[in-house]
């Protein structure tokens, strides 16, 4: 067993470490991570850190590379203070859509992403709704992935909505989106789609369910520009439903992904905070739900040899 559990964070989401930090009842461990006027990142830790179970808190957020920068900076710089155990808290992993080769001479970035996080010496990860379940499979190290799902459906649950129909944006999300109606007791539709090019621009195509006269659910795992999620409301708004409410685990929210949401006919946005949000993008329509005491738990149950899969059970 490791010695004393120690928290630490980059500047990626310095108040989602102090949330979880608040949770487990535990100071935020000291360190200094700032970059020099030549862009050189540079880490300092505070304190003896021999032998201790560290975990990291660094969600790979905007600005992407320098996040990316800080987290393999501070893991390097914790292996050569002697840790007893190193833990990636990687709320949100970019990267992660490009998880396969899906045409001549692109990379697979999200294995280079492992590959790099392994060199840099951590000893396992914990993570929340990767893009796709194969990327667990690039690391040669332990990964735990938590899902907010379970949190996104007690709150829909809470506003006890009548006619629900929950729907996912491509086929790729349909278990996502059938775990969540499961939970809600509501039917399932699908959206299918087409990407036209490398950009982020889809060509919707149809879909399929029965949604006309419902409250309709979308659910993703991210909404980056929010250009899938507009499409996928207008064509549910040309179905006849009669509300449209959408809940994703990150809310990337990049480019012009705020003037769409602010013109849409969307009546809440209901994202996790594993991301995030800049003062611009705090929204009416948004609401954020905090996942700090899901990642304490799972930091906990880590740090004391305990099942994390029981979290959801």
């Amino acid at each position: 067993m490791y010695q004393e559990l120690s928290i630490f964070t980059g500047n990626a989401h310095p108040a989602l470490a102090h949330a979880i930090c608040d949770y487990l009842g535990r100071p935020i461990g000291r360190a200094k991570v700032f970059e020099f006027s030549n862009e050189n990142i540079f880490v300092e830790i505070g304190e003896n850190v021999r032998q201790r179970d560290v975990f990291i808190v660094q969600p790979i957020v905007s600005p992407v590379n320098t996040r990316l920068m800080e987290l393999l900076i501070m893991i390097d710089a914790f292996r050569r203070a002697s840790a007893g155990r190193i833990t990636a808290v990687i709320p949100y992993y970019a990267y992660g859509r490009s998880d396969k080769k899906d045409q001549p001479r692109v990379p697979i970035t999200a294995r280079l992403i492992a590959n790099m996080l392994e060199t840099a010496g951590v000893d396992r990860v914990l993570t929340m709704d990767l893009h796709a379940g194969q990327i667990q499979g690039f690391f040669n190290i332990p990964v735990d992935e938590l899902t907010a799902a379970y949190t996104i459906a007690e709150y829909f649950q809470s506003k006890a909505l009548s006619d629900i129909v929950v729907v996912a944006t491509d086929l790729g999300g349909a278990k996502r989106a059938r775990n969540l109606a499961e939970r809600l007791s509501a039917p399932l539709a699908l959206i299918e789609k087409r990407r036209v090019s490398n950009a982020d621009q889809t060509e919707l195509m149809t879909v399929i369910g029965e949604v006309k006269g419902r409250r309709a659910i979308v659910i993703d795992d991210e909404i980056d520009t929010a250009g899938t999620l507009m499409q996928t409301v207008h064509a549910l708004c040309e179905r006849g439903v009669v509300e449209v409410y959408a809940a994703a685990t990150h809310g990337i929210l990049s480019g012009p992904a705020i003037s769409r949401l602010c013109g849409s006919p969307l009546r809440e946005v209901v994202l996790a905070d594993t991301v995030p949000l800049a003062e611009h993008k705090q929204l009416d329509v948004i609401t954020t739900l905090t996942i700090s005491p899901l990642l304490g738990q799972a930091i906990s149950r880590i740090h004391t040899g305990q099942s994390v899969g029981a979290l959801f059970h």
